[in-house]
């Protein structure tokens, strides 16, 4: 099944998908350990700096043969695109979906970037997020400005994206007081709007708070900085009284530790 497809039927069944973010084999690995000990699907996401980092056919090959070779259903997709030729490129190379971020621009350049990626990709006939809203980035003030429903809806006619990530009270990398989403609003934009919502920025959010988001209209989670923190704690520990230099016998356990991560997080949405 297409993305698109998923995600509008989990639109209309109130369910949601989990999107992991990887950077490595060992990140791609743990979220997909923890899939299949689950048996459930989920959404494999790469950065314009992951991405820079393995380069971009590497990237591809490697979520490719992992996907297989673990055997868990998972889509590919570029979150955050903010660079127009890279976002082409992934949707020429095979990406299941592709993430246009023009946010930070006025209103109607954010719907002209976004109309012009939506038909680039529907030649592919792939799905295309946008995002809507003032959802902070690691780094920016985590002042909140909400997406609202009326814009929302006008966004959504005139780009035809299948997506939306809304700003309703999260925020990338860690809070420094404990987020509280607008539900309420939430649901007004998903009765406002024929797209899947999308939240950004779940690391640090209450599940409690993440499951009801769900049941007014959130289809899909993106999850980054606990993998990248979690991962990146447990390697410092298991480093810091060991001599150790065979990396195939220390990345284990800190793999180990970000699966055990992404199945709480898998566990949260699916049951």
């Amino acid at each position: 099944m297409k993305l698109q497809d998923q995600l509008a039927l989990n639109k209309k069944e109130k369910k949601a998908l989990l999107a992991t973010n990887f950077y490595n084999y060992e990140t791609l690995a743990a979220v997909l350990t923890a899939a299949k000990r689950l048996n459930t699907s989920l959404i494999l996401q790469l950065s314009e700096s992951s991405i820079h980092y393995m380069g971009l056919e590497v990237a591809k090959s490697l979520a490719d043969s992992a996907r297989s070779q673990f055997g868990v259903n998972a889509w590919l997709h570029l979150d955050h695109g903010q660079d127009i030729n890279l976002i082409k490129q992934c949707i020429d190379i095979g990406f299941d979906s592709v993430m246009i971020d023009a946010s930070e621009k006025p209103f109607e350049e954010n719907i002209k970037v976004t109309s012009e990626i939506v038909e680039y990709a529907s030649k592919k006939n792939i799905n295309v997020e946008a995002e809507l809203g003032y959802v902070a980035k690691l780094g920016q003030a985590q002042e909140m400005v909400y997406t609202q429903p009326d814009e929302a809806r006008e966004f959504v006619e005139r780009t035809g994206v299948n997506a939306l990530a809304i700003a309703v009270g999260s925020a990338h990398g860690f809070y420094k007081e404990m987020p509280k989403l607008q539900l309420n609003l939430i649901e007004e934009i998903n009765n406002a709007t024929t797209a899947a919502l999308v939240l950004h920025g779940s690391s640090g959010i209450p599940h409690d708070q993440v499951k009801e988001s769900i049941k007014r209209g959130i289809t899909k989670i993106n999850l980054a900085t606990e993998i990248k923190n979690i991962f990146m704690k447990s390697l410092q520990q298991i480093l810091a009284n060991n001599e150790e230099i065979d990396l195939r016998k220390v990345f284990p356990r800190a793999t180990a530790s970000a699966t055990q991560l992404v199945t709480e997080k898998l566990k949260m949405i699916n049951f």
